[in-house]
């Protein structure tokens, strides 16, 4: 018997004997002046290893169905709580390549799938997660892992946001030499400049992309894809194309007065919100002193708006959600360990604010005659929904409901990949907005592969740091004939939605 289902044998009541205790936030009184991180930025050893220990070493891990990626979660619970954090981390690493980015940033739908949570809470999965990998920066664990031999072959990989990056970091250490392409000034691509420093700190991808550096990747920034090179330059001088483009195209509001000013996508808003916030210049857009907000859309990007709109000192800032307010329990047809379709405050909530459920937006409202737009008018409504959740018949409650409005932020979440950007006419799209592949993640141009949101649309960290391991898989079979690297272990239960 292994070392270590000998230990789990030894604490296999741990959870008799502990109870859940996370990390836990800052004061949301408090922590609106400033920009740094919402979460506590310290935490107890021995406070983890005891979280470790109310892992229940299951038979049937549901925690790992739970994760889009199936990371080994009673591994490094246990390994953690046995106070081994150097192999804690080595086992994060054989199926996550950042784990700080979901550490930090994912809603962690492996902690409603845990076995606990079926009548109990769950073991603090996240917090082990994020505290591992934050031990193994501060113990110097982390550190660069260049291949010992190079292959002829050269990978380009379009986007340098999770997937990007993952794809890239397995294609190098299998011998590939692999150059990342990213538009904007700053590589990191959604965690750079999509989430706000105060939820992810950026100096967490600054020491990713030198690690990365140092292994042998180069980084092209301020390099578009369809202006600056085309896909056809890219098929020429290198072996294999990696897309990794995100799914970046914005969902719009189509109703009367949408071309007022004050009315913005939500992530132009939070881009230029985090450029400011790293020194960098801004051109257009406008921030939210002292201004009524409205955010449209009740996702994780509507509440990264809430939260940024708290912090430029917001007048008022009122998030609308079309949909009903979640139940407080799971409803009948949604069991454990399926994601709980329950109501969960927000931490930009928590902070202030107002949230609005039932609210279908009519027209942004020009009452000043100024060309700005300064009220939002509404209608209440009640929905009936189908079996997957759909939304079917509407009843209207009240026709008219209005409120001020000086800055709206559109957060309705995006219809896929930006392709007309590409000016590749020959590139096949899906009805969803994404890039078809093949089941080797190929589309249907030779040599050219597409991974994370690109290829899954919106979804989560963590399922785009897998996607980008399975398409280094393919890549790698691709240009040798065979490949060592490992796939991501996915599971079947793909996210309901939301970037992070």
């Amino acid at each position: 018997m292994s070392k270590i289902l000998y230990m789990r044998k030894k604490h296999f009541d741990g959870f008799l004997k502990e109870s859940r205790d996370p990390i836990g936030y800052r004061d949301p009184q408090g922590r609106t002046d400033d920009y740094k991180e919402i979460y506590k930025e310290t935490w107890d050893v021995n406070q983890l290893r005891h979280q470790g220990k109310r892992c229940m070493s299951c038979g049937v891990p549901t925690c790992m169905a739970g994760c889009p990626i199936g990371n080994l979660i009673p591994e490094w619970n246990d390994l953690a709580y046995q106070d081994s954090w150097e192999e804690a981390l080595n086992r994060l690493h054989n199926t996550n390549n950042f784990p700080e980015f979901t550490g930090y940033t994912c809603p962690a739908p492996c902690e409603p799938a845990c076995v606990l949570a079926y009548n109990d809470e769950p073991v603090t999965i996240k917090d082990l997660e994020r505290a591992i990998v934050d031990r193994g920066w501060e113990m110097g664990w982390i550190k660069p892992k260049s291949p010992s031999t190079r292959t002829n072959y050269k990978v380009a990989v379009v986007g340098s946001g999770p997937a990007g990056l993952s794809a890239a970091q397995q294609l190098n250490r299998a011998g590939h030499n692999v150059t990342v392409f990213e538009r904007d000034d700053v590589a990191g691509g959604m965690m750079t400049y999509g989430i706000p420093d105060f939820k992810f700190a950026k100096f967490r991808v600054a020491r990713r992309i030198e690690q990365l550096t140092q292994e042998g990747i180069e980084f092209k920034t301020n390099t578009e894809l369809g202006k600056d090179i085309s896909l056809e330059e890219l098929r020429h001088q290198y072996h294999a194309t990696a897309l990794t483009i995100g799914a970046q195209k914005h969902r719009d509001v189509s109703i009367p007065g949408r071309e007022l000013a004050g009315v913005s996508f939500a992530m132009t808003y939070l881009i230029r919100a985090n450029r400011i916030q790293a020194g960098l210049e801004v051109s257009g857009g406008e921030d939210a002193k002292d201004k009524h907000v409205v955010v449209l859309g009740g996702g994780d990007t509507g509440a990264d708006c809430v939260a940024t709109a708290h912090r430029q000192g917001a007048k008022s800032v009122t998030q609308i959600s079309i949909r009903e307010k979640p139940p407080a329990e799971r409803p009948t047809g949604n069991p454990w360990p399926t994601e709980p379709w329950t109501y969960i405050q927000t931490y930009a909530i928590a902070e202030g604010g107002i949230e609005e459920y039932g609210l279908n937006s009519l027209e942004f409202l020009d009452t000043n005659q100024d060309g700005r737009v300064d009220t939002l008018k509404t209608e209440r409504v009640e929905w009936e929904y189908d079996d997957n959740r759909r939304r079917t018949n509407k009843t209207t409650v009240a026709p008219d409901v209005r409120m001020p409005a000086d800055l709206v932020l559109i957060a309705a979440g995006f219809s896929g990949a930006q392709t007309e950007a590409l000016h590749q006419d020959d590139l096949e799209t899906t009805r969803w907005g994404t890039l078809q592949v093949d089941d080797k993640m190929m589309t249907n141009i030779p040599g050219v592969f597409a991974a994370g949101d690109a290829n899954l649309g919106a979804s989560l960290v963590v399922w785009a740091i897998g996607d980008g391991r399975d398409v280094a898989h393919h890549i790698d079979d691709f240009l040798v004939g065979e490949t060592q690297l490992p796939k991501s272990l996915r599971s079947k239960n793909k996210p309901m939605g939301g970037y992070i």
